[in-house]
């Protein structure tokens, strides 16, 4: 992909819901809602203060995020569909809690 976001943007790739409900139920297409977490794909360098200082961005390329429902522009680059948003946009990021209990 040839796009850097500027400022505090970040590119995020939507992660397709299930298929399937828990219970087994195959939820058909036009009964999806369109899924509110994705994939950092790209992050500018940050957003600036009053001052000028610099304020990175927390979140990472290949961070897995939650965002609101109406969050970001949908825009496609190079055939593929993506948002665009502002980091303030996103409400976290989902961590494998699991693995790290795990590891300890």
């Amino acid at each position: 992909m040839n796009f850097r976001p500027l400022h505090d943007r970040v590119v995020v790739k939507r992660i397709d819901a299930e298929e399937k409900t828990a219970g087994g139920i195959i939820i058909p297409d036009t009964a999806k809602e369109k899924p509110s977490q994705g994939e950092v794909i790209a992050v500018g360098q940050g957003g600036r203060d009053e001052t000028g200082k610099l304020i990175p961005i927390d979140v990472q390329v290949g961070d897995r995020v939650l965002f609101g429902k109406w969050s970001g522009t949908e825009v496609k680059i190079d055939g593929e569909d993506l948002l665009i948003m502002k980091e303030s946009d996103i409400m976290g990021v989902l961590t494998d809690v699991f693995s790290k209990k795990k590891a300890a």
